[in-house]
């Protein structure tokens, strides 16, 4: 793709910018990122960096996918913004594509995941409202987002502190533990919330009859199963949803992050029979489901059916698993566990993974670390087996150098 030159501020002008006017609350990396193609992105000063952790998950598809890049500038063109008082073709025509996709569910737009999360914890209470149902267990270790029901959902204190209290209702229960749910479902439950494979926690796989026994347990009881599936889905995994892996089907899902091929979107999917608790003036997303973002959405679906980025998925899982099984040969005493499902990627080290991530910058290899020692990546389903190679061969050369 070429691109004309283009003046920039230097990654210094722009951070001296931010250190004024911006809220620093977030821990940022000393570059200003100006462009991305694929798997590459370059910083003001023209260095280009291999991203293996490309938009925090949402460029799933590769930075500026040129179909998604071509829906937007169309609408753009057309029509940018309508609110959900009026009917929009694109926006069912994506519903339409993600219900077809999943379990026939219908959809509810809005523009993130914890948006999506917190309209799925509505729709589980307006639901069991009748029957005197509010409450929701959710797994520790869990994360779902920064709003308060999603907040109070992620059963991690270190998000809790200095923003109590937190909102009443919630129970939490080990992850990939069937029997700590079923002791904490009583006659006011509504849902079990929960990630199929959990991201931020540290790409934790549970045990493959965890789902199933999970959703035999809800149908037990009159509990509804909500995954959320903000960094799972969209083929994250090799399936569309990784609920699929299961064979289950779920009553409500969430999906964001890479829903639209890198633009903000976000939807809560749920049963129609569930979905219709929901009644007009209960919720609302003022932007979700705009004509913008659900086209980004059909391109985003077009690519991975016509690139066949499914199966691809896998593929690349394969090669990341064979390159970290070599590293962990080679460093036995530096790696744990390694964790992978399609491209969510974990290297579990015996080791705080901080400076790695710090080292791998400065050889313009961009990853993530979580849990303190989980070298976590989401690699793009467009990714090439040699930029894979690459970056796998950086991250081992700042592994060997490593001092625990």
């Amino acid at each position: 793709m070429a691109h004309a030159p283009t003046s920039h501020a230097s990654s210094q002008e722009t951070i001296a910018e931010f250190e004024r006017y911006v809220v620093p609350n977030y821990r940022r990396y000393p570059v200003s990122l100006v462009r991305g193609e694929n798997s590459w992105i370059w910083d003001a000063e023209g260095r280009r960096y291999l991203d293996f952790f490309p938009g925090w998950g949402c460029n799933l598809i590769g930075h500026c996918p040129p179909r998604v890049v071509e829906a937007v500038r169309d609408q753009v063109g057309r029509l940018i913004h309508v609110p959900n008082t009026w009917y929009m073709e694109a926006q069912g025509d994506f519903a339409r594509a993600l219900s077809e996709r999943s379990f026939g569910g219908q959809c509810f737009f809005c523009n993130s995941g914890a948006e999506a999360n917190e309209a799925a914890i509505k729709v589980a209470r307006a639901h069991g409202a009748a029957k005197g149902k509010f409450k929701v267990v959710t797994m520790e270790g869990g994360f779902h987002g920064r709003t308060y029901a999603a907040l109070t959902a992620t059963a991690q204190p270190k998000y809790h502190e200095h923003l109590g209290p937190m909102l009443p209702g919630f129970t939490y229960v080990k992850y990939d533990d069937v029997d700590a749910v079923a002791a904490a479902i009583d006659d006011q439950t509504a849902a079990v919330m929960l990630e199929p494979v959990q991201g931020e926690g540290g790409v934790k796989v549970p045990s493959p009859d965890y789902l199933p026994r999970l959703r035999e347990l809800c149908d037990r009881t009159g509990t509804l199963l909500i995954l959320d599936e903000v960094q799972t889905g969209m083929g994250r995994t090799g399936r569309w949803f990784a609920y699929q892996h299961a064979n289950i089907t779920p009553d409500v899902l969430t999906c964001a992050k890479a829903l639209a091929g890198g633009i903000a979107a976000g939807v809560m999917m749920a049963r129609p029979e569930v979905a219709a608790a929901l009644k007009p003036g209960m919720h609302a997303s003022t932007f979700g489901g705009n004509p913008i973002a659900c086209r980004a959405g059909l391109a985003t679906v077009e690519t991975i059916e016509d690139q066949r980025l499914l199966p691809r998925g896998a593929e690349i899982g394969e090669r990341f698993r064979s390159q970290f099984e070599a590293i962990r040969e080679e460093m036995p005493a530096k790696v744990r566990e390694i964790r992978i499902l399609g491209t969510m990627i974990g290297l579990d080290l015996t080791f705080d993974a901080t400076d790695v991530v710090s080292q791998c910058l400065s050889r313009r290899l961009l990853i993530n670390a979580t849990h303190g020692h989980v070298v976590r990546l989401l690699p793009a389903l467009t990714i090439s087996d040699e930029q894979i190679d690459q970056g796998c061969a950086i991250l081992a050369d700042v592994l060997r150098e490593a001092q625990p």
